[in-house]
């Protein structure tokens, strides 16, 4: 089927396919956008949530994304620690008022390809997306890495998952904890909670959000036996209906005897409601982020450990980096020049942050994915 798409070519003005609609995909949307690409954003899930995941949000990211005065109100993106589903929920309603962006749900990409005039995703239909460049901003398990990276294509598993949660703040009976942000040990675990603003975007204590996430490298032989890691590769996340009964009341006698108010009391509600998600942690140290006319953003690029609280802004730098580098070729339309001096940019930062990451990964699980 990759051979078909030989015969087709993009037409002007300049285009490029983005795949994945997540956080580094709108991002790399809107920049390209705002230098002037026709921008086909193609995402296989009708469904974004990442519950209780926090972002430090840079000051006047979404004016820097897209060169324009950024809206206030419920499609503002304000500064500071930020819940993903806030953040994303802007970054998407920004991409859907933009007339160079069309977004195309669910779709699936199995593979990807190039020549000398065009890059080209396949969809699990048989379609050839054409255009100038292609993006891969499909996250840890990227297809589009495959054609990137054919000899490391995968992120593999750092050997411990994390639990994540979100509740309201008036929901707990406890006193606020003296500051916005904890980390806390205990033995082979580690605890980072934080206050996020509420719904409505106040930070009034007692009206705010409460995020957790737990690392745990306890439980690999769940992880393995439920499919979410398969070969020592994070193939999923564990949804709160992949997680067996027991499993919650073991973490709820842990929180029990380890972590102090309000923290204990919101991870024993959220298991109780039933409102956790476990992520297995990958991680991907990558040779190169370009190929020809094809390449790379976010986590399909570089996965850290997000206890590096850096990934976000990696992204987001990723985004503008791209950007300026397809703008400083307008007038050649050099896109293979353009995506080199991208990966010249981009390839050492990523490089660092990923292995920024890893004293951690082996602190809390020293035998990584062997465990």
């Amino acid at each position: 089927m990759t051979e078909d798409c030989h015969t087709s070519h993009p037409s002007n003005p300049r285009s490029a396919v983005v795949v994945g609609a997540s956080l580094a995909g709108l991002m790399s949307a809107l920049t390209l956008a705002r230098v002037g690409l026709q921008v086909t954003m193609l995402e296989r899930s009708t469904r974004k949530s990442r519950a209780g995941a926090a972002l430090p949000v840079m000051h006047g990211l979404l004016e820097q994304l897209t060169g324009r005065s950024a809206p206030t109100g419920a499609n503002a993106v304000p500064s500071g620690a930020q819940a993903w589903s806030d953040v994303h929920a802007a970054l998407r309603s920004a991409a859907q008022a933009e007339t160079r962006i069309s977004m195309r749900a669910p779709v699936r990409v199995t593979d990807s390809g190039q020549d000398h005039e065009s890059a080209w995703v396949v969809t699990d239909d048989g379609e050839c997306v054409h255009a100038d460049l292609v993006v891969g901003a499909d996250g840890h398990g990227s297809v589009v890495r495959r054609h990137v990276v054919p000899e490391a294509p995968e992120a593999h598993f750092s050997g411990y998952v994390i639990w994540l949660g979100l509740v309201d703040e008036c929901d707990l009976q406890s006193p606020p904890w003296p500051s916005d942000l904890a980390i806390l040990y205990e033995g082979d675990y580690c605890l980072n909670a934080y206050y996020l603003p509420g719904a409505d975007g106040s930070t009034a204590p007692g009206q705010r959000r409460v995020g957790w996430g737990w690392y745990d490298a306890g439980r690999n032989d769940l992880l393995r036996a439920s499919g979410a890691v398969i070969d020592d590769v994070v193939r999923r996340t564990l949804r709160a209906g992949d997680i067996p009964a027991r499993t919650f009341e073991e973490l709820a006698e842990e929180a029990q005897q380890m972590w102090p108010d309000p923290w204990r009391e919101a991870i024993r509600l959220c298991i109780r409601r039933g409102e956790v998600i476990g992520t297995p942690i990958g991680e991907y140290l990558p040779p190169r982020i370009a190929s020809g006319r094809v390449c790379l953003v976010g986590d399909a690029a570089h996965l850290p450990s997000p206890m590096t609280g850096s990934g976000f802004s990696a992204s987001a730098q990723d985004a503008l980096a791209l950007a300026e580098a397809i703008d400083g070729d307008r007038s050649r339309n050099d896109v293979l020049g353009a995506l080199r001096r991208y990966e010249a940019t981009r390839l050492a930062p990523s490089r660092q942050l990923v292995q920024s990451g890893r004293q951690f990964s082996l602190s809390i699980a020293p035998r990584g994915a062997a465990q």
